[in-house]
């Protein structure tokens, strides 16, 4: 995403705070409040935190879900989750968020 796209347009809180905080360990609306400030209760927040929240790469359609079961299947390195998934291989941006996926095991 090249721009910052503004998602939580109560408290202006755009994709990439989001997606920081869920580098950070955030995996529930509530968490991505606590971390990043968005309102929860906005239209902007209503629409996009869902599919925010369940995806790790964009680039190769590859969910949360998708990355938690391949660290539960063995994958315990950012490569690995690669090789499984897909996450990582094309732009990288989303590899801080494996990393943490496998640190935390969620």
């Amino acid at each position: 995403m090249a721009e910052n796209k503004i998602i939580c347009t109560a408290n202006q809180v755009g994709y990439s705070e989001i997606r920081k905080a869920m580098c950070a360990g955030a995996r529930t609306a509530d968490e991505v409040a606590k971390l990043a400030g968005v309102c929860n209760q906005c239209k902007g927040c209503k629409e996009n935190l869902p599919w925010i929240l369940a995806s790790v790469c964009g680039c190769k359609n590859v969910s949360l879900q998708a990355v938690i079961d391949a660290v539960k299947n063995g994958a315990d390195t950012v490569d690995k989750v690669a090789e499984k998934t897909g996450a990582g291989i094309d732009c990288g941006r989303c590899k801080a968020l494996v990393a943490n996926i496998i640190e935390l095991g969620r």
